[in-house]
């Protein structure tokens, strides 16, 4: 009988800008299925880019979804815990995908459109656009679909093969506004509008329509931009030759780490609720309307939790990784979900669920590190606050 054959693998994805991530001397690594720049000068040196002066990040691997439709909104309220009808046209608040326990199937990014223009086909109402993560995007497509088609809501990829760029960092603003030729003072944190880019644009980028939305993973002000595949060749190219720098996944880990935001698989996942895991802020239960796993956070919310997420800071200069033990009193009492050493802050850093008995602010605590008890302390989140 022949030798069975293992399946081949299934290849990695590529964005748009792979061959100009790789021309930037990015080193490219797998992630979440596709291959992406995890460094390019350096991990400290693109992270202190971003806090200092600017940075751009390829995010074109994330999913970008259109949700159209009359009710389009309240089709999506149902799935999520967080009141959609506080936003309004223009603006965007960030909730999560939740299953029938409460769990986490993703968080995103709901972006109220508002209704289309004038002159647009009548059949075209209400939209919401949604960013996803890039893990998590295939499977979300497939559920939600499941759950919102039947009541009417069509849904569709607005990225196709298009680009994804996070510009950040304290000048952003004036970077974008030079491209633009707009002031951008009047858009809000979370705020977003479709510009054409002009000034100081050239090539393909000149008089490019581009989706902006004033939001980011780093902790600093800046946008991310949605465009069409030429023309965010283009603006890469042009953001890199004007000297804003390239940034890879590494520092865009250490960044979002120091303002304590979560990543999905790590932080959060299916098993954990919004109340556990630190983002109780998501959960309005004073809204009056159904939810997928209302009746789970509503026993939590009435009866409490048993673990939290806390953030940790160690006393040496050993790094706490995901999944090392938390200990108090030398028992187990949790794992770290995140750590790193923080170059902002000049100190390692790390986040971890723990039993809430453990999770009082000052409460000493210690990281199994390679068989050691490192000393850590549970500290104030964000541990960095720009500004």
């Amino acid at each position: 009988m022949a030798e069975a054959q293992a399946a081949p693998a299934t290849p990695l994805r590529r964005t748009p800008l792979f061959e100009a991530a790789r021309a930037a001397g990015g080193r490219l690594v797998p992630f979440a299925g596709w291959e992406m720049a995890v460094q390019f000068a350096g991990l400290v040196a693109e992270h202190n880019a971003v806090r200092q002066s600017c940075g751009v990040f390829d995010i074109s691997h994330m999913g970008v979804l259109s949700l159209r439709g009359e009710g389009v909104k309240d089709a999506l309220q149902g799935l999520v815990p967080s009141d959609l009808f506080r936003i309004g046209p223009g603006e965007a608040c960030y909730t999560v995908l939740l299953n029938d326990t409460g769990g986490i199937r993703d968080d995103l990014i709901v972006y109220d459109r508002g209704r289309l223009a004038a002159g647009a086909d009548p059949s075209e109402t209400d939209e919401l656009l949604l960013v996803l993560n890039a893990a998590c995007a295939e499977a979300d497509t497939a559920w939600l679909r499941s759950q919102l088609e039947p009541q009417r809501i069509a849904i569709a990829d607005r990225k196709g093969d298009g680009v994804l760029l996070a510009l950040q960092g304290p000048e952003a603003p004036a970077r974008l506004e030079a491209l633009a030729g707009v002031d951008l003072g009047g858009l809000p944190r979370f705020g977003h509008r479709t510009l054409r880019l002009a000034g100081t644009a050239r090539g393909a980028a000149a008089g490019a329509s581009v989706f902006v939305g004033r939001t980011g993973y780093t902790g600093e002000d800046g946008f991310e931009l949605l465009l069409e595949r030429p023309a965010g060749l283009a603006l890469w190219e042009q953001l890199l030759a004007e000297g804003v720098v390239p940034c890879g996944l590494g520092a865009r880990d250490t960044l979002r780490l120091e303002a304590a935001m979560h990543l999905y698989g790590n932080e959060m996942d299916a098993g954990t609720t919004p109340l556990e895991v630190g983002l109780g802020w998501l959960v309005h239960l004073e809204m009056p309307k159904p939810f997928i796993g209302r009746a789970v956070l509503e026993r939590q919310g009435a009866e409490g939790v048993g673990q939290r997420l806390v953030g940790l800071e160690l006393a040496g200069r050993a790094i706490a990784r995901h999944g090392y033990p938390v200990l108090w009193n030398g028992e187990p009492v949790g794992e770290v979900t995140s750590g790193s050493w923080s170059p902002s802050l000049g100190k390692a850093i790390a986040l971890a669920r723990v039993q809430t008995a453990a999770a009082r602010l000052g409460t000493e605590l210690a990281v199994e590190i390679r068989g050691k008890a490192e000393p850590a302390v549970v500290v104030k989140r964000p541990f960095y606050r720009r500004g």
